[in-house]
This record gives C-alpha cells, structure tokens and sequence, in this order.
C-alpha cells in the first residue's frame, strides 16, 4: 500500500492533537519585584494556566529582589523569565508576556500557525 504525503503542518497539528491532555507542568516564572510588566507577566501566566492546565500545574512565582540565590541558580539574566520545567523540554522565556499566543504555543498547549 502506498504511503500518502501529509503536508508537514498538518501533521504537526496533528501530532499537537495526539498529545496527552494529562501532562504536568511545572513552571517558575522569575520577576522584578511588582513592576507593571511583573505584574503582566504573573497575571498572563496565570490565567494561561487556569484556562489550559486547571488542576495539572504547579507555578512558582519568584521575585529575583528577594531571592537572588534562586536567580544565579537558574542563570536568570533579564525579569520576566518563565521556564517550563515539565514536561520535557526545557524552555526558557524571556522578556514580555503580553503576547499570549506566543507563550501558549511555547508551552505546546497550541499549535504554531503556519
């Protein structure tokens, strides 16, 4: 039987679709103290992951004023920065949080348009 060509987007949204919905996150999203964009970036956060991730998440918010140990470990160059921890893989961002779909699709909790 011959295989048939699936176009590489659709079978990203594919596989996106095939994905476990019971996947934990852990994620830790370092601020600077309660500026106008730390307090962006913890309300986006958090409303992302009541919406996407009710009951299957666990989000440390960290001011790097506070505990700066914690910063150094994590080698936090630039507040905000979210890292996802899990699931695998790691990823780091930096910077506004203002863009949501930016960070959804970072968090693979929605597909990247084409």
């Amino acid at each position: 039987m011959a295989k048939k060509h699936v176009p590489s987007t659709k079978r990203a949204l594919e596989a996106a679709a095939r994905k476990p919905r019971s996947q934990h996150y852990v994620l830790r999203l370092y601020v600077a103290g309660m500026s106008p964009r730390s307090r962006e970036a913890i309300r986006t956060v958090t409303a992302i992951c009541q919406e996407y991730l009710a009951s299957r998440y666990e989000l440390q918010v960290i001011d790097i004023y506070q505990q700066p140990a914690l910063t150094k470990e994590e080698q936090i160059i630039a507040a905000p920065t979210l890292i996802k921890k899990l699931p695998l893989p790691l990823r780091k961002f930096i910077g506004s949080m203002a863009d949501r779909d930016k960070v959804l699709v970072g968090l693979d909790l929605r597909p990247k348009e084409p």
